[in-house]
């Protein structure tokens, strides 16, 4: 097994702060906008980007909840062991919100398709976009596309990426492992 480092921890924090300024700029003080991190990658994602939203560039209406998936997708009941649930937590309303779906790696599209139909539960939208850090471009089963994305990667066939962040695994760096 080889491993290669796609991202440091200098240019993750480089992309987050791209990733942030493009939100600001579509989304000026989100009094209409909400960020849902998906669970359970996404959430440091979306985690990060408040604190340098709310910290680095003075937004004071950024609203952040997490959405757990786990129940939703469509191939939940195919594994052998049995599964855990991660919390949900939107303790604000998504009726006529936009809202910025946030994961760590976009790659056969079928998380953000469950996390489509699990915000359902909680309101209708007016309008929702996805932010990832990490496209994996060719690995598409849906037609589902980023609106901002830190990084493509072609990784192909084995090949893995595994986002690393301080908060879980103490550093930030995106690896491509190659099985």
């Amino acid at each position: 097994m080889s491993q290669k480092v796609l991202l440091n921890a200098k240019e993750v924090n480089i992309i987050l702060h791209r990733l942030a300024c493009q939100l600001i700029e579509n989304h000026n003080d989100f009094t209409n906008t909400v960020l849902i991190g998906i669970q359970p990658r996404g959430k440091y994602l979306a985690n990060r980007l408040t604190q340098m939203l709310k910290t680095d560039y003075k937004v004071k209406n950024v609203q952040l909840g997490h959405l757990d998936i786990t129940f939703f997708r469509d191939d939940f009941r195919r594994s052998d062991k049995p599964l855990e649930a991660n919390t949900t937590k939107i303790d604000f309303l998504v009726e006529g919100k936009k809202i910025v779906f946030i994961d760590d790696v976009l790659y056969t599209g079928r998380s953000i398709r469950a996390a489509l139909t699990a915000i359902q539960s909680f309101g209708r939208p007016n309008e929702i976009e996805l932010l990832t850090l990490i496209d994996r471009r060719f690995s598409r089963h849906l037609p589902i596309q980023p609106n901002y994305k830190g990084r493509q990667v072609d990784a192909i066939n084995e090949e893995k990426v595994i986002v690393h962040w301080q908060e879980e695994q103490g550093e930030d760096a995106v690896y491509l492992i190659n099985k």
